[in-house]
């Protein structure tokens, strides 16, 4: 990595630069446990979107041709570490297919009956919000089919069972195929290397120090932002800062804003952050809202929401396409591609070697959607 060099400098290959912006984000945290990654991905990328759909679709797939009753149980079991506004989400959309998208696509099992765990090592949901908001949250997430687990730490995974650390001592095996992580974050690696190369301080979550003008330290030149950033004070000491994206979009204004002033000569004073509040959706006009001391819950939280998003989005193009399939969406109940890609260990069912598909047709049998489909209409 080159910082303020000249591209052929050393001999090594580059890019000459006057102003460089480092905005890589963060992955996942396992406490220790990388080797968990494959056995419960987490949802930062669009290609973790899609594996994740794989892998809980393919658990309804293998359920369905499963017949011993108890490996039938644990592929309807599904478990989401972390109980933040992603894994809240998480919990409560895999509900919603349980007991609405997959409900009568099914013939051996009922979809419905899935059981959603959602384990939490805190005492409650959504600790970012006030106590009020974080109860009506997990009432909503029970009422969509989740069942809360509090204090209980994850302490091994595998590809057949969660097992997690029980409050009384010892510890607790839950069968399950499927888990879904959403128990915290790690900088980008990019941020060490920056310390590295710049000798600015990365704390334990690999987030490299950057001073109260989101620069490294001896490199004016170079802004660092978002969740790969501990922002310090004049006097060296750490801002406590949310790793969320208001906090990011207020950096990236900021850095920006200060290239500018340097352009014209004159400099910005040091970045500010503006506490805007935390918003966190669960299900169908189900989501909390804590805004400046508005506090909200279901049908009002979940449109506060829509707004906020749809606000924020760049363009007026872009808000009216999102607009309209939103509310496509929300008219029909539908859903997107129900696709199973990828040649993972999740894309084989019990005692095949085939790829998965939804049922194994009778012909008496069909579905709502086959005699549509065969009706013409």
């Amino acid at each position: 990595m080159l910082l303020g060099r000249s591209a052929n400098e050393d001999g090594d290959a580059g890019i000459d630069y006057d102003t460089l912006v480092v905005a890589a984000g963060a992955r996942h945290a396992y406490f220790g446990h990388d080797e968990w990654e494959t056995l419960a991905p987490g949802l930062k990328t669009l290609e973790d979107a899609t594996e994740i759909r794989a892998r809980i679709l393919t658990a309804f797939e293998a359920a369905e041709v499963e017949p011993d009753p108890d490996r039938r149980r644990a592929w309807l079991t599904f478990v989401v570490v972390g109980s933040g506004p992603t894994g809240v989400e998480m919990a409560g959309q895999i509900a919603e297919i349980a007991h609405e998208t997959l409900r009568r696509d099914f013939r051996n099992i009922d979809p419905s009956g899935a059981t959603i765990l959602l384990v939490e090592a805190a005492d409650r949901v959504l600790t970012g919000f006030p106590e009020r908001l974080s109860a009506r949250a997990a009432r909503a997430l029970e009422r969509l089919g989740v069942t809360p687990v509090f204090d209980r730490a994850v302490v091994d995974l595998d590809s057949r069972s969660v097992t997690v650390q029980a409050p009384e001592g010892g510890v607790e095996r839950i069968p399950a195929r499927t888990a879904i992580w959403a128990a915290g974050v790690r900088a980008s690696s990019l941020a060490g290397m920056l310390g590295e190369v710049t000798d600015a301080s990365v704390d334990r979550a690999g987030r490299v120090a950057v001073g109260p003008d989101l620069t490294l330290p001896a490199h004016p030149e170079v802004f660092a932002l978002g969740d790969m950033v501990q922002v310090h004070d004049a006097q060296g000491h750490p801002q406590p800062l949310p790793g969320v994206a208001p906090t990011a979009m207020q950096e990236g204004r900021y850095a920006a804003k200060a290239i500018r002033a340097r352009l014209k000569g004159s400099v910005r004073p040091p970045f500010r952050y503006i506490d805007k509040g935390n918003v966190a959706t669960i299900g169908r006009l189900k989501a909390v809202v804590d805004l400046k001391g508005l506090r909200l819950s279901g049908t009002l939280a979940w449109l506060a929401y829509l707004f906020v998003h749809l606000f924020y989005l760049v363009g007026l193009q872009n808000r009216l396409l999102v607009f309209i399939r939103w509310s496509a969406s929300f008219l029909t109940r539908g859903r997107g591609a129900r696709l199973i890609t990828g040649q993972g260990p999740h894309t084989q069912l019990p005692g095949t070697h085939a790829e998965p598909i939804s049922r194994q047709a009778e012909p008496e049998r069909r579905t709502d959607r086959e005699q549509a489909v065969a009706g013409g209409r």
